[in-house]
């Protein structure tokens, strides 16, 4: 495979928010080592700004309609990207912003872990518009290197090295399984390119099930589903609390752009083969996800398992297989972001008062901070699905997407699932709110986390209360799957 490599400038400007990015991320490493004095704080105030500026070349391209194509497929531009990559720079910005006072706490490589965040956004960012197998796999790789260095950056801490370990090892085995699956699918098909591979396959050959059921299967391991889900409670729990913010939305999110690709443009002909795939994979993880979640004495462990459910919930939207089943994939990652990201800001406020994560210490919050009571009891409940809540929003639209296509049975699982949600989601409300605190010190939120917090809330509030806009901007993210079926805006917006 040959490339022409005279790009122009037209070009390279479809590559200028990843390009930004990596210069910024230089720009931070040569100020970090020409000015040791620096402090942290001053060090992430800078890569806050260079993420707030990639957002805006990114935003200003999806509303200019900006697109295109490099290196004969491999790189795409265009609408269904750009929402990833928004997604991914808006969770990195989050990211950053609550981790100020997190990393002020560390005795070593404060200004190393920013690059990393970057490191890792910049690889996202690049999943997002990866257009062929060997794109995916290097992007793929990329993105989590950072973080198998992130999660284990808490070097005194058992738990985090244990996380790290698990993280490695199982990160290791889904690169294995990519590789090989993208040589069989080659092998059978000639090319590496997605459309390509769409216009040359007919039939569905063994090796080429095996392939893409080995691709699936390490993507899967990125998104969490059952059961591929197993390196997700310890990670979690052992990670830094703002990489487990960042793990549970951002590289899922990148991880479904491909997925989405995937299945809706380049395995479409095949979509009786393996929507039964998505369903059971939904179902598993919905199920498996909810019921374990009811025994979890932490909190981070209760938000993995949680997470394992959301992912449930979103292939529902795949198992759809209808570029309405595409447009509610879009929209719940957008209100997962907002509910995810911060509930565990809430929870990085309350451990770095408490030093503790468990869920008998929260108590009596209400009473410490009523603040983070409510919004906590907000996003819990969004996450759950309860009007007038983006969650409830999102959950209704991945539940027409599969009604459309008679997937009752899974929406029966699907709501079974809620009614056991909101009990594990109403025990923390409890404890929050009726039970006495064993420490009544109020809980003092810096100033960075009560932005993040409230940019969740106001996300969880608005995607809820007013989602047209936010439907609107999914719908046209999805016209790439116009012939998959129609989409749900008529059938949603009034």
């Amino acid at each position: 495979m040959t490339f022409d490599l005279n790009l122009t400038i037209s070009d390279l400007l479809l590559m200028l928010p990843e390009l930004w990015v990596t210069l910024w991320i230089c720009l931070v490493l040569c100020v970090d080592f020409l000015m040791p004095r620096m402090s942290q704080r001053a060090i992430a105030g800078l890569s806050v700004a260079g993420m707030g500026v990639a957002l805006g070349f990114l935003l200003w391209y999806y509303a200019d309609g900006t697109n295109g194509v490099l290196f004969k497929g491999m790189f795409v531009l265009d609408r269904l990207a750009l929402f990833f990559k928004i997604l991914v720079v808006g969770a990195s910005l989050l990211v950053l912003l609550s981790s100020v006072d997190f990393v002020g706490r560390f005795s070593f490589f404060k200004s190393e872990y920013y690059f990393l965040v970057m490191m890792a956004a910049l690889g996202m960012m690049f999943m997002s518009s990866a257009n062929d197998l060997l794109s995916v796999f290097v992007t793929v790789e990329f993105s989590t290197f950072g973080f198998y260095v992130l999660v284990a950056y808490l070097r005194d801490d058992l738990r985090s090295s244990e996380a790290g370990l698990k993280f490695f090892i199982l990160g290791v085995f889904a690169a294995a399984l990519l590789a090989y699956g993208s040589s069989l699918v080659y092998g059978e098909t000639g090319t590496f390119i997605f459309p390509t591979i769409a216009q040359g396959t007919a039939d569905m050959t063994p090796s080429l099930v095996v392939g893409w059921l080995m691709i699936f299967a390490a993507l899967g391991f990125k998104i969490g589903t059952v059961p591929l889900h197993s390196w997700i409670p310890d990670t979690y729990q052992g990670a830094p609390t703002p990489i487990t913010a960042y793990l549970s939305i951002a590289p899922k999110g990148a991880a479904f752009a491909i997925l989405l690709r995937m299945f809706f443009s380049t395995l479409a002909a095949f979509k009786p083969q393996w929507v039964w795939l998505m369903i059971g994979t939904a179902m598993l993880s919905m199920l498996y996800g909810n019921i374990v979640a009811i025994a979890q004495r932490n909190i981070k462990r209760l938000l993995a398992y949680s997470g394992i459910a959301q992912i449930g919930n979103i292939l529902i939207g795949m198992a759809a297989g209808t570029r309405m089943g595409a447009d509610s994939v879009l929209f719940y990652l957008l209100t997962y972001l907002f509910a995810n990201l911060g509930a565990f800001a809430v929870v990085i406020a309350f451990s770095q008062t408490t030093n503790s994560d468990e869920i008998e210490d929260y108590s009596g919050l209400n009473r410490r901070s009523p603040f983070l009571a409510f919004t906590m009891l907000v996003f819990l409940l969004s996450l759950a699905g309860v009007p007038p809540l983006a969650g409830f929003i999102g959950k209704l639209y991945l539940f027409v997407a599969a009604i459309k296509e008679g997937l009752y049975a899974l929406i029966v699982v699907g709501l079974i699932s809620i009614v056991i949600s909101l009990y594990y989601y109403l025990v923390v409300v409890k404890k929050m709110y009726i039970n006495e605190p064993a420490d009544p010190t109020p809980i003092k939120v810096s100033g960075a986390l009560q932005a993040v917090i409230y940019v969740g809330l106001a996300g969880t509030l608005i995607l809820g209360i007013y989602p047209k806009p936010f439907i609107e901007y999914t719908v046209a993210a999805t016209t790439i799957f116009s012939n998959m079926g129609g989409s749900a805006v008529v059938t949603l917006l009034p």
